[in-house]
């Protein structure tokens, strides 16, 4: 691993390989050795601090695959980057960014990731984690039985621009029916969010919680006017860009309530 003066991360410490599933070929960056962890990255794109994520569950004693699904590899984030890449991801078939009853079709994709994964390194199951625009991606991904630890982190899509996209889940109701079941059957889905996050809107978690009940953990970290943990009004990245790496900060408990998801039911259950 090498930072360079523009803060790009050369992800020289991953291997990287190309998957082609469902005739989509696209870039997977691996490291680690033990069970798998799928890593969907955020937006703009594999940012450093999403790398950082990546290698802490290395750390752990998983095999993360990261796939690259926009933006450019190791870039860090900034506003003009992230607006083109949230542009180009707009008007891309594969996230169906608008949908509210439609299971994202890189969805798919996903899950033969995860099955790949998992018929490589073997275990329990796959973990997977979405964060941001790929948070939705897990939920529909979790379908496949392979993934036996799904994260939500920040789910921003479909896109918040009515009040009943806010409450959407992005996934159809055929693959939610299997996804209650799951969760009603021990699977349970864990997501995470700040409290004045609009890109990640309350009405969504709500909706997680309805459909949900008990298989859903939502955790939801203050960040309102006068918040105790002086957090930007605008913070949205949990366990990423917006994470305070100190013990008993509410980002750093994020963080390790979800490598602890990882290392219980990946792990502990080996």
């Amino acid at each position: 691993m090498a930072i360079d003066a523009n803060g790009y991360d050369d992800l020289s410490d991953f291997t990287k390989a190309t998957r082609t599933f469902n005739g989509k070929t696209k870039p997977v960056y691996y490291q680690g050795s033990g069970p798998g962890v799928v890593v969907m990255t955020e937006m703009p794109g594999i940012q450093p601090a999403v790398a950082d994520f990546a290698r802490r569950v290395v750390d752990l004693g998983c095999t993360v695959a990261m796939p690259s699904l926009f933006g450019d590899d190791g870039r860090r984030a900034s506003s003009g980057y992230a607006m083109k890449s949230i542009l180009k991801g707009c008007v891309t078939r594969e996230f169906a960014a608008f949908s509210r009853k439609k299971s994202p079709p890189v969805a798919t994709w996903m899950q033969a990731l995860c099955r790949d994964l998992h018929d490589e390194v073997g275990g329990p199951g796959v973990g997977l984690i979405g964060m941001c625009w790929t948070g939705g991606f897990a939920l529909a991904t979790m379908v496949d039985p392979v993934v036996v630890a799904p994260v939500l982190s920040q789910p921003s899509l479909p896109l918040a621009i009515t009040k009943k996209h806010k409450a959407a889940l992005h996934i159809s109701a055929a693959d939610l029916k299997i996804v209650k079941e799951r969760a009603n059957n021990g699977c349970s889905v864990l997501g995470l969010r700040f409290s004045n996050d609009a890109m990640s809107p309350g009405d969504r978690f709500a909706t997680l919680e309805a459909e949900l009940g008990e298989g859903f953990i939502g955790v939801e970290i203050d960040s309102g006017p006068g918040n105790p943990n002086d957090l930007s009004h605008r913070a949205h990245s949990v366990i990423t860009e917006h994470l305070q790496d100190k013990p008993g900060h509410p980002t750093r408990d994020a963080l390790d309530q979800v490598l602890d998801l990882f290392r219980e039911r990946l792990l502990l259950s080996a």
